[in-house]
């Protein structure tokens, strides 16, 4: 079965927009899961949503809560954050570009792929992948996915395009606390000799199909040996099983000249520095 788009809209360079889709690049299925199984009744374990003094409750009473202070909370409504509406929800805008080195693998998180829309956006999606890969060089935007907004990072990947989603600088934690205790002396030069020529005997190419998840392939021989025997498994009873949850495109050249002339587009935004992000707000 054909993957689902995770998010579909316009890649925008300027006066350029390009209908495109956003696909997941990884699989969650190459990884075994497990449900939790009360052990006597052979019955999965299921998770209820519980108020303390209250007891179980109905989702549609639930909104989302920021808490401001310990044990207390700013209420808003789904339709309240449903309203809030930013240009990125649709269109990802590539407002700057860096080299490829530029940015640290520390922040990168997830890969996906971007592709055309259809066959008329292949022409200025061409153009857009062939550019940045001349000049070696990253496009920076931001994209609304799954509730909240992302940094993204697009680039030349074969035939298409690679979006990557960097983290923003405060979500990483600073190095300094964590190597404050590790001494800056310098390696012993005997051993700094040994080591370096180690790595140099075992430098090869990439290849990440010579790489196995070990654990996950054990595992999944393990469930094979159990299901060999008949005491290991359970069934559910019909009755008992749980429902799953289930622009075209202007004139290509006359919008990059226009462009390159007028420097048309957005610049990417800068925000002051708050305390506030990534920690609780206290009240005044």
């Amino acid at each position: 079965m054909a993957p689902r788009a995770m998010w579909k809209g316009q890649l925008r360079l300027s006066l350029v927009s390009i209908p495109v889709e956003l696909f997941s690049a990884t699989r969650s299925g190459a990884s075994i899961s497990f449900r939790q199984i009360h052990k006597p009744s052979g019955k999965p374990v299921h998770y209820q949503k519980v108020v303390e003094g209250i007891g179980p409750i109905d989702v549609d009473e639930i909104v989302k809560g920021y808490e401001y202070e310990d044990d207390r909370y700013v209420l808003l409504e789904p339709k309240e954050v449903d309203a809030i509406k930013l240009e990125t929800k649709k269109t990802l805008e590539l407002v700057q570009f860096v080299e490829t080195s530029d940015i640290p693998p520390l922040y990168f998180d997830k890969p996906y792929y971007l592709v055309p829309a259809d066959e008329l956006a292949e022409d200025a999606y061409r153009v857009v992948r062939d550019a940045l890969r001349t000049s070696n060089k990253v496009g920076l935007g931001q994209l609304t996915l799954r509730g909240r907004e992302y940094l993204v990072a697009v680039k030349p990947c074969g035939d298409g395009l690679l979006l990557e989603t960097p983290r923003y600088a405060d979500e990483l934690r600073k190095a300094d606390p964590m190597f404050s205790e590790i001494s800056g002396k310098r390696a012993d030069k005997e051993l700094l000799d040994v080591a370096t020529a180690l790595i140099e005997k075992k430098s090869a190419p990439f290849d990440a199909e010579v790489f196995r998840d070990n654990y996950a392939a054990a595992l999944k021989e393990l469930v094979k040996r159990k299901m060999k025997g008949k005491s290991a498994r359970v069934e559910v009873e019909e009755g008992e099983r749980p429902q799953r949850r289930g622009d075209n495109v202007v004139d290509l050249m006359s919008a990059l000249k226009k462009s390159l002339e007028g420097g048309g587009g957005k610049k990417p935004q800068t925000k002051a520095k708050s305390s506030a992000r990534g920690g609780r707000r206290k009240s005044a």
